[in-house]
């Protein structure tokens, strides 16, 4: 009866969410009032330590406003360097290199789904890579519902690090960051070929029936292999922030250079100062997080820069603002432009369009976070562990994945998800007496892939290709590649756990 009390707030949001289709941010609300509500009338919470329940709430949404923004301070200045591309026509020149370098269908999908998707996927997250390569493969000739089938599967092994790590980020503990990304990247790395060939085959005309297309598998295995590489060992030795970034620029160069000397005839292109110059602030983040990741004095001269608040020792937060990813992207959004000789107006323009998308998200990220704290605090959480404990016993590895899948349907973000999930398989697997780590990775591998269902996701994607009242069609198409990667990602948490 516990458990049924303390999954109630989470039930409500997926149903206002799904079946009433609510906002993230107005379920968020409610699903928090509901979980403050079930902590105080059935779990007797009065409050943390000393404090009065008036003052531990208080403290309950310190801690989620503070987390929601450092969690913007990326946002933001992602959004920034975002719109300034789009206005600079540096996103538009990214699209027309790219799509000059084959003519082949399958081929162009591996490019634009793939690692297009995942290149932005790493630098801005948030949606940004399913509005900019689902219209460009309808340009291409692919129908609307195929288009943004394919971006949503193609950049979904990304997703774990997402929008310059900030999924991993917020999945704070008492484990390095070194020692989980590297824990998610390698579980990617061993099942990630399955997308790339998943995009592959739904890019040929009539998929999963092509004559003689398996003999031609080589390509996409050799798009994985380009991307999971340099995507596994930047994760392995420098964090977070850039394995899908890096793998996706490292690996998208490698995969091109391939395609383009099996292309015959003539083909558009772009000079290589265009490319340069349309890629320069990327390249200028991937240099800084190099530089502030690498080298140690770099690092702990940024690292000791440090601000933090406590509560009567309950509540807590703090940042590292200097080493902090959102203050990287902010200094590439402002170099980028100096460099480009980009007018104050322009910036200006961009940086109004980035903070107009600012306030939902916000709204949405502390509604979430209200509702992850109090059931934390309220001991909501480890009720739930312990009953999933006792219900799926030693089975719960194979079904870690995929509750990481559903938060993110539920929440519309693989960070909501972590925020909202990741202290739950921590619970889990301390009951269970299972390695943390590994389990706290299979909640961020879930995540990732949740993804690609998540209905906010096939929403605004439907918007930019016209299939407005049709989301459905999307999601059958993409609900059985997560349903397949998720009991994948299980079968292989099972066996490491093991």
């Amino acid at each position: 009866m516990d458990a049924a009390f303390a999954l109630l707030p989470l039930i409500l949001v997926v149903a206002l969410m799904t079946f009433a289709r609510w906002p993230a941010a107005a379920a968020g609300l409610v699903g928090a009032v509901t979980a403050l509500l079930v902590a105080i009338l059935h779990f007797d919470y009065r409050g943390s330590g000393e404090m009065g329940l008036l003052s531990s709430t208080a403290g309950l949404v310190a801690e989620a406003t503070f987390l929601s923004m450092t969690i913007l301070w990326i946002v933001f200045p992602a959004l920034c360097l975002h719109e300034l591309q789009v206005k600079s026509g540096a996103t538009a020149t990214l699209r027309q290199g790219l799509s000059g370098i084959t003519r082949d269908p399958q081929l162009g999908a591996l490019l634009i789904a793939f690692f297009f998707a995942l290149f932005f996927e790493g630098a801005a997250g948030f949606g940004t890579p399913v509005a900019l390569a689902a219209p460009l493969l309808v340009g291409l000739g692919f129908t609307p519902v195929r288009a943004l089938t394919l971006t949503l599967i193609g950049h979904s092994i990304g997703v774990s690090f997402g929008a310059v790590g900030t999924p991993v980020l917020v999945q704070t503990g008492p484990w390095s960051e070194l020692e989980l990304s590297g824990t998610i990247a390698l579980m990617h790395a061993a099942l990630g070929w399955t997308m790339a060939v998943w995009v592959y085959r739904l890019a040929a005309h009539e998929p999963f029936v092509e004559p003689g297309s398996w003999r031609q598998l080589r390509w996409p295995l050799l798009a994985a292999a380009s991307f999971l590489l340099p995507y596994a060992v930047i994760a392995l030795w420098v964090g977070p922030e850039l394995p899908t970034l890096g793998g996706a620029l490292l690996g998208g160069c490698v995969f091109s250079l391939c395609v383009r000397a099996r292309s015959t005839g003539q083909l558009t292109s772009i000079p290589a100062s265009a490319w340069i110059r349309a890629a320069l602030p990327y390249l200028l983040l991937l240099v800084l997080i190099l530089v502030t990741r690498l080298l140690p004095p770099v690092r702990e001269a940024l690292m000791s820069v440090q601000l933090s608040w406590t509560i009567a020792e309950y509540f807590r937060g703090s940042i590292q603002p200097l080493y902090h990813p959102g203050t990287l992207l902010m200094l590439c959004f402002l170099a980028s432009g100096l460099m480009r000789r980009t007018s104050r107006g322009d910036m200006q323009s961009a940086a109004s369009s980035a903070m107009r998308r600012l306030p939902l998200v916000l709204l949405s990220l502390i509604a979430m976070l209200v509702l992850a704290r109090v059931m934390l605090h309220a001991g909501m959480i480890h009720t739930l562990a312990l009953a999933v404990a006792h219900g799926a016993g030693q089975a719960w590895p194979l079904l870690a994945p995929a509750t990481g899948a559903l938060g993110t349907f539920i929440t519309g973000s693989a960070t909501a998800s972590n925020i909202l999930l990741t202290e739950l398989q921590v619970a889990t697997a301390n009951t269970l007496e299972l390695p943390v780590v590994t389990m706290v990775a299979a909640q961020a591998f879930g995540a990732a892939v949740g993804n690609i269902i998540c209905p906010h996701n096939i929403i605004a994607g439907s918007a930019t290709v016209g299939l407005v009242g049709r989301e459905g069609e999307v999601m059958k198409k993409t609900l059985t590649a997560c349903a397949v990667y998720a009991a994948l990602g299980g079968v292989l948490v099972f066996l490491l756990v093991r």
